[in-house]
């Protein structure tokens, strides 16, 4: 039976010099033998099904594949289904926030990275909240995302080893696992 992965590509599309087409990405990770592969929206999302990989060696295939195939150059964040999960059930925030446009999940592409983000966790952030969890890290930014020195602090942490997703996005992303199986 086939896993099912979710890839999450940062910075796709945002830009005129990284847009990439989904029908195009769609084709690319089927051309690299996987199955059942869909998008969602038009920033980089994709859900998949594979044999027993692991997350890191998927994503590097699909990033070499994107430079390769298309010259795009993003930072693919590969999570198991059952990682998205875990991201979605594990969510301490969810029940204190009221836009679900303003609290992002940021995806570690390694969760060993998780310790740079630990003293961010101890810091008043005033009306702005995070919590981390197990790969993620849960960022409440009530003003936006854009004014958000907590986003632009977890970002300065890792840097391009981070991709963010809002909410409403994480929620779809895993209707779209579900409803697959």
């Amino acid at each position: 039976m086939a896993d099912r992965y979710v890839a999450l590509m940062r910075g796709i599309n945002v830009g005129r010099a990284r847009r990439v087409a989904m029908a195009d990405l769609r084709a690319l990770v089927e051309d690299l033998g996987f199955a059942e592969v869909r998008t969602l929206l038009n920033s980089g999302n994709v859900v998949f099904s594979g044999p027993d990989a692991a997350a890191a060696d998927i994503a590097a295939r699909i990033e070499d594949a994107l430079a390769a195939r298309l010259g795009v150059v993003a930072r693919v964040t590969v999570l198991s289904a059952a990682e998205l999960a875990e991201a979605v059930a594990g969510n301490a925030l969810a029940a204190t926030t009221d836009n679900p446009s303003r609290q992002l999940v940021a995806f570690l592409a390694d969760p060993a990275d998780r310790p740079r983000l630990e003293p961010l966790e101890k810091r008043d952030w005033a009306r702005e909240a995070l919590v981390l969890g197990a790969r993620v890290a849960y960022l409440w930014c009530p003003d936006g995302v854009i004014a958000s020195r907590l986003a632009k602090a977890v970002d300065g942490a890792l840097g391009d080893a981070v991709t963010s997703r809002n909410w409403a996005t994480v929620l779809k992303l895993d209707a779209l696992i579900v409803s697959a199986d």
